[in-house]
């Protein structure tokens, strides 16, 4: 009869007695899979979206009305090495860091506002 222990718990051999397993390449695939899978779904999307928002805000120029992430919607009036001069309303300007911008608006957003 076999005992409930003997299910949950395996017996220990000595050294040599049980032929050796070739650790191949075959135990590695689940990691190497595991390495592919991260990548594609998470790495390289997060480096595109860096690279599309690193030429957006390169591109920036004055005129263009753009969206803060803090959800401050303006016209920029200037544009530094690593600030925006957005102005917000009539003779009102606010000073933000270029990566503060989310994105550029169609031209025309802020009057249909």
């Amino acid at each position: 009869m076999i005992s409930i222990s003997n299910l949950f718990i395996s017996n220990a051999y000595a050294d040599g007695i049980l032929p050796a397993s070739g650790a191949g390449i075959t135990d590695f695939l689940p990691l190497f899979a595991l390495v592919a899978v991260f990548y594609f779904l998470i790495l390289r999307p997060q480096q595109k979206r860096s690279k599309e928002v690193k030429q957006m805000l390169e591109a920036m120029q004055k005129g263009d009305e753009v969206a803060t992430t803090g959800g401050v919607i303006g016209r920029v009036v200037k544009v530094g090495e690593s600030y925006v001069s957005l102005e917000v309303a009539e003779g009102f300007t606010l000073n933000v860091q270029k990566s503060a911008v989310q994105t550029i608006l169609p031209k025309g957003t802020i009057k249909s506002i």
